[in-house]
């Protein structure tokens, strides 16, 4: 979802005709199953990525390092947006939480419900730019929709109060036109976020860390046990957490994994395209022949 097309317009017979698809600016993807290294497009064509997350059990600054990654890789521009922050005693822990892993990215604390914040995001709501929400289930991505456009346009469900999970309310892609002009794009709850081949967003999700990695005495420290690793000092000194490295170490090595996937699964593709095209000449050879 998100591709722009070219329409002919054929009023006489009341009906138009894709003619064009355009260039896509920026894919959304993320790792898909399976053993060929494949990603799923979520949308095409994204300016902001509202990475939705809430209060309570969904909190997770690890959840939002993987996250950054994939739309960093995108060539969107992510904003993290933590709803139900009316639960909290003081919404401004919550960006205290996620602020030291955000790297400068916006983090803006809402409530849906009742409407605190949600003026905080209407300055990405411009004319002609296309957002695309993801988060997991439950954390209110249809109530954020119904309040950005004042009415009730998706089915919201509730949520445990034990687990803080429930069940998908959106079950498809649907996008929408914001009072601003704005495209919107919701999608159903991710249970799992494959970090696909994204390499390219490691360093906008990280910058701290590769900074410290210029000052490592050997450029190609993998900041694990070698000496003089810059890195390792700043977690031992208390200026970086040890969570947020290792949390780096299983980016990169997922990254590595899906890397080495799509490249077997490019080998089978080859070689299963030139099994079909050596058959395909072996029975024009031996069509020749009869004939």
């Amino acid at each position: 979802m998100g591709d722009f097309i070219v329409l002919l317009h054929q009023p006489e017979a009341g009906s138009s005709t894709i003619v064009d698809i355009l260039p896509q600016k920026s894919v959304f993807t993320r790792g898909a199953s399976g053993k060929e290294g494949t990603e799923q497009v979520i949308a095409a064509n994204i300016d902001i990525v509202f990475i939705v997350t809430a209060a309570g059990h969904d909190l997770n600054a690890r959840r939002i390092e993987r996250y950054l990654t994939i739309a960093h890789a995108s060539g969107a521009k992510p904003v993290i947006v933590i709803n139900k922050s009316d639960l909290a005693d003081d919404p401004a822990v919550l960006t205290d939480e996620i602020i030291p892993v955000a790297s400068g990215i916006p983090v803006i604390p809402v409530s849906a419900i009742s409407g605190y914040g949600i003026s905080r995001l209407e300055p990405f709501l411009t004319f002609g730019t296309t957002i695309v929400l993801i988060g997991s289930s439950g954390v209110g991505k249809s109530t954020l929709i119904n309040r950005l456009l004042d009415r009730p346009v998706q089915e919201t469900s509730i949520i445990r109060d034990y687990d803080g999970k429930g069940r998908h309310t959106t079950t498809v892609r649907q996008l929408f036109v914001m009072k601003s002009g704005a495209l919107m794009i919701d999608n159903p709850g991710l249970r799992e976020v494959g970090i696909g081949t994204a390499s390219a967003g490691i360093a906008e999700t990280f910058p701290d860390m590769l900074k410290l990695a210029t000052r490592c005495r050997f450029s190609d420290c993998q900041h694990e046990q070698e000496p003089g690793c810059a890195v390792l000092e700043a977690v031992r000194n208390g200026t970086l957490s040890l969570s947020r490295l290792e949390n780096y170490h299983r980016l990169v090595r997922e990254l590595t994994f899906e890397h080495e996937k799509a490249e077997i699964g490019l080998v089978r593709s080859e070689r299963k395209r030139w099994k079909e095209i050596t058959k395909f000449a072996k029975e024009i050879k031996k069509g020749k022949g009869d004939f």
